[in-house]
């Protein structure tokens, strides 16, 4: 059981964070894996992971990744099945950046369904586009970016929201989507996450 900032955990607590870019979802997902004391876990770190130790699945992966070419949804599911069957998610978990497809929806049912388990919620984060894009821009400049201009960054929110849209209509079906203002202070943002999630 864990105490979060008034809110009380029982149990195992299943999540998944979905957000645009530039909404701070790294950071807010690093900062809930700590509120609740689970994993926060990303398709990037399970890649990077497998990679470094050599596993076999990590020899496909970076084969595709080494080409510069997406790494396909079957050996994604079964890098993310492997990942969920590690000890420590047994008291649950935070996803992020996956499921980005309806058939990746479907695995994850699959792979939570063989432990009669399924998600508890879906926290999106919600970010008005203008001050994302300032946000990016600004980002981008530091980072000497020059790559990303805003038509870049523009066009890189409306594949996100074409991708998204349909996993969102999923989830909320199901009632599991916690809609958070993503903008603000880092601690006002977490906060309204723990509050949503405990209001639920």
């Amino acid at each position: 059981m864990t105490e979060t900032g008034g809110a009380v955990v029982n149990g195992s607590l299943r999540l998944l964070l979905i957000g645009p870019p530039g909404a701070g979802k790294g950071t807010q997902a690093a900062r809930l894996s700590e509120a609740y004391s689970i994993p926060a876990i990303s398709t990037g770190d399970i890649f990077r992971e497998n990679v470094k130790n050599g596993t076999a699945l990590g020899v496909k992966a970076k084969a595709f990744m080494d080409a510069g070419q997406y790494v396909p949804d079957e050996l994604t599911n079964d890098l993310v099945r492997d990942r969920l069957s590690q000890p420590d998610v047994a008291d649950g978990f935070l996803l992020d950046g996956y499921p980005r497809t309806l058939q990746q929806v479907e695995e994850l049912d699959d792979i939570l369904g063989v432990d009669g388990a399924a998600l508890d919620a879906v926290v999106v984060l919600t970010a008005d586009t203008d001050e994302v894009v300032r946000r990016l821009l600004k980002r981008s400049a530091e980072q000497g970016r020059s790559d990303d201009t805003e038509d870049v960054i523009r066009k890189r929110l409306e594949v996100y929201t074409e991708q998204t849209a349909p996993l969102v209509d999923v989830y909320s079906g199901r009632g599991l989507v916690v809609d958070v203002d993503g903008l603000g202070e880092i601690d006002e943002v977490t906060g309204r996450i723990i509050a949503a999630l405990a209001s639920r």
